[in-house]
């Protein structure tokens, strides 16, 4: 599956923030399974974080999250402007105020509810995320972002809002639904097209191109690597819980040491 970047919409060059991870380390059992000394994530709009299975690449995004808790070590969100806020100090549910947020790499959703209340519940307003406050909420969050949310389900295909998403497919869409409508600053993407047919992993890459066109910072994790290859601005690559290279598509893709431990000799 290829990804037609002529089609694409052009990502434009606005400055969006940065993550700095430093120092970062997670053991599970004894085993460090990630050993980050200093890693900017930003530096382009749209980046991606490849590597084998095992190589930490989902746990070091859930550091970023601060859904794990780091053994040691520092995550800093950087704003253009020249802000600092240590996110590693946070708890998981602040992320978001400070514009920073996450796919589900396995999906989650909520099988009670239709497509259209899922929504509804992540526009609601964080200071009314509280089980007497949330269902008055309903209403004010559909009149702030009715709009949005049927613009998002039509483009992605979605006919009937009040049924439920089924497939797999339809729950990863309604995922980074999910986070578009968060409003993300820096967004954290784990295989946001994995399972999806071609049609709508172009669509999904186009929504992608116009964030980052938009000023917002975008990290993919993906095995998809024609996405990578053709969406990214440069890569990281990830190997036994180190980023070992990082670099441009081409020469991350054409690196012995990548295609030794990844790609294999016949990607090239």
């Amino acid at each position: 599956m290829a990804v037609d970047a002529d089609d694409a919409v052009a990502t434009a060059a606005v400055a969006g923030p940065q993550i700095r991870i430093r120092g970062a380390v997670k053991s599970f059992s004894g085993r460090v399974v990630v050993d980050v000394d200093d890693l900017v994530l930003g530096d382009q709009p749209i980046e991606g974080l490849i590597g084998p299975n095992g190589a930490g690449k989902t746990t070091l995004m859930r550091m970023v999250m601060h859904s794990i808790p780091l053994d040691r070590g520092t995550v800093s969100l950087l704003s253009p402007g020249g802000g600092e806020v240590v996110l590693s100090d946070l708890s998981a549910y602040r992320m978001a105020h400070h514009g920073v947020v996450k796919s589900n790499q396995v999906i989650m959703d909520f099988d009670k509810l239709t497509i259209w209340d899922s929504l509804l519940l992540a526009a609601t307003e964080r200071s009314n995320e509280r089980p007497h406050r949330i269902f008055g909420e309903e209403e004010a969050a559909f009149v702030r972002h009715e709009d949005e949310m049927r613009r998002h389900l039509e483009y992605f295909g979605f006919t009937d809002p009040m049924g439920f998403a089924r497939s797999a497919g339809e729950k990863k869409l309604l995922d980074i639904v999910r986070c578009l409508l968060l409003q993300p600053r820096f967004l954290l993407l784990d295989e946001p097209t994995a399972g999806l047919p071609d049609e709508l992993t172009d669509k999904v890459t186009r929504v992608i191109r116009e964030l980052a066109a938009a000023g917002t910072s975008v990290v993919i994790v993906e095995h998809d690597l024609n996405v990578i290859w053709n969406l990214c601005a440069e890569v990281s690559f990830m190997a036994e819980g180190r980023v070992i290279l990082k670099g441009n598509p081409q020469m991350i893709r054409e690196h012995r040491t990548v295609v030794e431990k990844y790609l294999g000799e016949g990607h090239v």
